[in-house]
């Protein structure tokens, strides 16, 4: 039964959809790996076990009376501990919402279960999503290392199996770095494009909920579910929804990607993640797609721009319970609130109109080239030891400010942000690159991302702790 927790979603889907496997046997594969794996990785706040079960039975007998109703219909997945879930916790990785449930539930865990997806547990996050703390999630491929932030539960659930996909949140990368520390999918979809109705928020402009899965198709097939205009989000954009998938498989022949090698390939980025990168878009001009270099050198303010943000507004959030529960964050929350609220009004103002032009200069460069998409790695990095993580190089750079480089530009324009796996170093951990999309642009980015899947086999490859941790 575990090797049916190793498929896809489309793959688990049509042998549903066919009645080759039941939902419930689905269920109990991705159950008995959380037990096996868990002990090791940490994935899991809670598990819904007995209400994952339940779920589980009605849609079999939604199936057998012929009322299949779509690609997650019975199909395992997890969600990050800042979403509200109807009769479960949602303590957001803090002591501060300790035992706190919430009186409803977010719109896009609703949608999830109109879609008939099984809920199977709430993943671990740092504090607030903030990824000023450390948690005990590890990562799998190496476990003194960085699982990535602050949806690193719902990346390691996916990357071992113990969930076929998962709900997350990016601010400033957070989907997209744990997606490429564990070798699976992650999207940042363009900002309004999926609700954050009933998400403990920590920037209310950056702010972007997201998914991690296994591979491109999976993810088009949860945004599909998920994406949609919400009158309860302010931030919330009426734009129609395409089908995700109808020209998932078009090829990328004649479509137009751009690289700015200075600001994705500088000094920072370690030799492996360069190389895989380069191998993309090797691979990707093969398949013909047209490459060109690109000057926007505003991509370098992204990370102090959104930095400048992100204090600002996160601390206008916290400003009661920091007063209250002072002693009820953990340290480093607790100087990045404070820190927020000595931060001048006119470093947020004028953050936000540097902001400005950094999107229109980003309109200007797809424009003028005619972009489809643009490209870079990831990260500058793999992941590092843990211990290693407030250490400082030669350039005076830490792995959290490298981790931040290449993400945090795309929170702040809006723009979707689309990580998939692309090989390993020699240490034998994941790299990950990035395709950056035009403003609702999703459908475009998962039909690149899936021309290079189709061309290698890194998305089904799984951690080697996997295989001890799972037994038998």
């Amino acid at each position: 039964m575990s090797e049916l927790s190793d498929l896809t979603i489309e793959e688990a889907a049509d042998l549903i959809s066919r009645r080759r496997i039941s939902c419930l046997e689905l269920t109990e594969a991705v159950l008995a790996r959380i037990e096996g794996t868990e002990p090791v990785v940490l994935a899991y706040t809670t598990v819904f076990a007995d209400s994952a079960r339940r779920a589980a039975r009605q849609a079999d007998r939604e199936v057998g009376r012929g009322r299949w109703r779509g690609t997650l219909h019975g199909i395992p997945l997890a969600i990050k501990d800042i979403f509200y879930v109807n009769g479960a916790p949602t303590e957001a990785g803090s002591r501060v919402l300790k035992g706190f449930t919430p009186p409803y539930e977010a719109t896009v865990v609703g949608a999830l279960r109109q879609a008939g997806a099984v809920l199977v547990g709430k993943t671990v996050t740092h504090e607030f999503a903030w990824g000023a703390n450390v948690v005990p999630t590890r990562n799998p491929w190496r476990l003194d290392c960085f699982p990535g932030g602050s949806s690193a539960g719902s990346g390691v659930s996916v990357a071992v199996g113990s969930a076929f996909g998962a709900l997350g949140s990016d601010t400033g990368g957070s989907i997209r770095i744990p997606a490429s520390m564990n070798g699976i999918v992650g999207l940042k979809p363009t900002f309004g494009r999926v609700s954050r109705y009933g998400v403990v928020p920590l920037s209310s402009s950056l702010d972007h909920v997201g998914l991690l899965t296994r591979a491109v198709g999976d993810c088009a097939v949860m945004l599909q579910a998920i994406a949609g205009h919400d009158l309860e989000d302010s931030g919330s954009a009426d734009v129609p929804v395409p089908d995700y998938t109808a020209e998932i498989d078009a090829g990328v022949d004649g479509l137009v990607i751009g690289i700015e090698r200075d600001h994705s390939l500088y000094p920072g980025v370690k030799d492996a993640v360069r190389a895989a990168a380069g191998d993309v878009i090797d691979e990707l001009r093969r398949r013909g797609a047209r490459v060109v270099d690109v000057k926007l050198p505003e991509l370098d303010l992204g990370l102090p721009v959104g930095i400048t943000i992100l204090l600002a507004e996160s601390s206008m959030y916290h400003r009661r319970w920091i007063r209250e529960h002072v002693d009820d964050y953990e340290q480093g929350t607790r100087i990045l609130v404070e820190l927020g609220e000595a931060l001048p009004a006119t470093h947020y103002l004028t953050a936000q109109r540097v902001r400005a032009l950094i999107k229109q200069r980003m309109k200007g460069v797809f424009r003028a080239n005619a972009l489809d998409a643009m490209i870079a790695p990831t990260l500058p990095i793999t992941t590092v030891p843990v211990a290693e993580m407030e250490e400082f190089d030669e350039r005076g750079e830490s792995p959290r400010t490298m981790m931040l480089h290449h993400s945090f530009s795309a929170n702040v324009t809006g723009q979707p942000a689309l990580s998939i796996p692309c090989g390993f170093d020699s240490d034998g951990l994941p790299i990950g690159v990035q395709l950056l999309g035009r403003p609702f642009g999703e459908a475009t980015i998962f039909r690149i991302a899936r021309a290079y899947e189709q061309a290698h086999d890194w998305h089904k490859r799984r951690p080697s702790v996997f295989e001890a941790a799972a037994g038998p």
